[in-house]
């Protein structure tokens, strides 16, 4: 069984979300998520709508995820590739080149992110019509 990893927010969940955990999940056969913390956020002055229990649900009941697990700082990742047993990293190519060094402990590939359509987009649109 190939297993593939990526990370995100996943704040508002929108189809864009859906769609990349799709190809993600396509190019093998089991998918872990790790979901970003609420302190990790705060640590990345990220804000977010939702706390992590509920965006980790929500990620959770998508046919595509697998697993769903905690993302905690960026230097787990090493940890998580090795125990998890991990194949290929999976990010959006907006991130290109960030992740390189997971080279050494799996393949690491860049997908294209849908543009059009963002959580900071919508995140926007609303403040706007306010």
């Amino acid at each position: 069984m190939k297993k593939i990893l990526t990370y995100g927010t996943f704040d508002l969940t929108h189809i864009w979300h859906i769609k990349i955990l799709k190809r993600a999940k396509e190019l093998w056969d089991y998918l872990i998520v790790g979901v970003s913390t609420d302190e990790f956020n705060n640590l990345k002055w990220k804000k977010c709508e939702f706390p992590y229990d509920h965006r980790k649900e929500i990620i959770e009941s998508i046919k595509y995820v697998d697993l769903v697990i905690p993302e905690s700082n960026w230097e787990q990742k090493i940890d998580d590739v090795n125990k998890y047993n991990v194949d290929i990293m999976v990010m959006w190519d907006d991130w290109e080149w960030k992740f390189d060094y997971l080279k050494e402990y799996c393949e690491v590939i860049y997908l294209p992110r849908t543009w059009g359509i963002s959580t900071t987009q919508i995140k926007n649109n609303i403040s706007n019509k306010k």
